[in-house]
């Protein structure tokens, strides 16, 4: 038996995080396991020819499965620290306003869904467009090289 002891500091992607870039994945996570679901919702409701139109559900489906690759890859690049997935994470956010904006104007159990979804776009917006989100994923802002210059 070893007399070492494991290190109890985190990796430093981990150890440098701060719980606002955790938030926005965790935000971008989730909008990405909706699209999913929803998708893989479609294509099975397609497969058992239960909608009016099952070569549009499944082309629906598959179209929501392939967009909620975007915002989980998002989530995985910020969790890491990385500076291209601030654009994928602020796409996700534009693209869910309209949506909500939609849902929000139909009627019944939809209009909690468009507010739903409302709330989590625009924290996630705010949570992208902070300017301590940009520093802490190493984006330089602005053409100056240096912060002296």
């Amino acid at each position: 038996m070893s007399t070492q002891q494991t290190p109890s500091t985190p990796s430093p992607p981990t150890a440098q995080r701060r719980t606002r870039i955790t938030v926005l994945a965790g935000v971008n996570a989730l909008e990405g396991v909706a699209l999913a679901v929803g998708g893989i919702y479609l294509l099975i409701m397609g497969l058992l020819g239960k909608p009016e139109s099952t070569q549009q559900a499944e082309t629906v489906g598959i179209t929501l499965v392939a967009l909620g690759a975007i915002p989980l890859i998002a989530a995985r690049g910020l969790l890491l620290l990385r500076s291209w997935s601030r654009g994928p994470a602020l796409i996700t956010q534009i693209m869910a306003l309209p949506v909500a904006w939609t849902l929000l104007r139909s009627q019944g159990a939809l209009i909690p869904t468009g507010i739903v979804l409302a709330a989590v776009a625009v924290t996630g917006l705010v949570l992208v467009l902070n300017p301590a989100t940009t520093q802490d994923l190493g984006i330089r802002r602005g053409p100056r090289a240096t912060p002296d210059a």
